[in-house]
C-alpha cells in the first residue's frame, strides 16, 4: 500500500481541469486487463513516495493546477487516504478519485466528509462476472452499495467501463445498465491492450468503434449521459 507514484499534469483525468496524478499501490482485484499491473501485483517493487514531499510539490503547482487525481491500484484500501485528502483539500485543490467501488464504507466516509469533488467508478463487466476479475472470491454486494452511494449523492461522478473484448460485450452492457439505471454519466472507453496484466490480452484486437457506438446506444437507455472515450 502507500503512495507509489506521482506524475505531472493531465487534462484528461479531471474533466475540464488540469490535475496532477497520484498513484497508490495494491488492489482488491487482479483484472486481466488492468493497465497498471505492477501496482497491483508487486506494489512493493515501487518505493513509497513521501506524502509530505508530494504535498509540498502540489503546493508549488497551485498556480497552474486545479486539483489532484488519486488513482491506483485501489486507493480506498489505504486507511491513510482520508488524512491525505484532507491535506490536499487544505491546499485549496480539487480531488478526483478513481475507484473500483469495492470499498463502499471508505467511499461513504470520503463523501460525508466532503473530501471529493469528482469520482470515476470503474464498473468492469456484468456484476455476475466479477469472479473472473480476481484470484480470490469477490463480495458481489459491495459494488451495488457504491453505485447507490453515488446515485444518491450530490457529488459529480461518472461510471466508467473499459470495453475489453470477451469481458465487455453487449450482454454485459445490458447487465450493467440494470445496475446503473438512473445514474448521471456512463463513460465507455476503448481498450488499449499493450500493458494488460494478462499477457494473452496484450495480443488481442480492441473492439471496432462501431461496436462501441452500439454499446453506447444500449447504455443510453439507462443513464442521463453516455460518453465514448478513446475513439474518433
Amino acid at each position: 500500500m502507500g503512495i507509489k507514484g506521482f506524475q505531472g499534469t493531465s487534462l484528461l483525468d479531471f474533466p475540464g481541469r488540469i490535475a496532477s496524478l497520484v498513484f497508490f499501490g495494491g488492489c482488491n482485484l487482479t483484472c486481466p486487463f488492468c493497465h497498471n499491473p505492477s501496482l497491483v501485483l508487486t506494489p512493493e517493487d515501487h518505493p513509497d513516495y513521501p506524502p509530505q514531499v508530494l504535498l509540498g510539490e502540489l503546493a508549488e503547482r497551485r498556480a497552474f493546477i486545479d486539483g489532484a487525481v488519486v488513482s491506483g491500484g485501489e486507493p480506498t484500501l489505504d486507511p491513510e487516504l482520508p488524512g491525505f485528502l484532507r491535506q490536499i483539500k487544505a491546499l485549496g485543490l480539487l480531488v478526483k478519485l478513481d475507484t473500483n467501488g469495492l470499498a463502499p464504507d471508505m467511499l461513504a466516509s470520503l463523501i460525508d466528509e466532503e473530501l471529493l469533488d469528482y469520482v470515476a467508478l470503474d464498473v468492469k463487466t456484468a456484476p455476475s462476472r466479477y469472479g473472473e476479475l480476481h484470484r480470490a472470491p469477490v463480495d458481489l454486494d459491495l459494488l451495488p452499495r457504491s453505485v447507490q452511494l453515488l446515485k444518491s449523492s450530490a457529488l459529480d461522478y461518472e461510471f466508467r467501463t473499459t470495453c475489453v473484448p470477451g469481458f465487455v460485450e453487449e450482454s454485459d452492457i445490458r447487465a450493467l445498465g440494470e445496475l446503473l439505471t438512473g445514474g448521471r454519466r456512463w463513460v465507455l472507453q476503448q481498450f488499449v491492450p499493450q500493458h494488460s496484466l494478462a499477457l494473452p490480452l496484450r495480443k488481442i484486437t480492441s473492439h471496432p468503434p462501431a461496436k462501441l457506438h452500439q454499446m453506447a446506444a444500449i447504455a443510453r437507455d439507462h443513464v442521463a449521459e453516455v460518453k465514448l472515450r478513446g475513439i474518433e
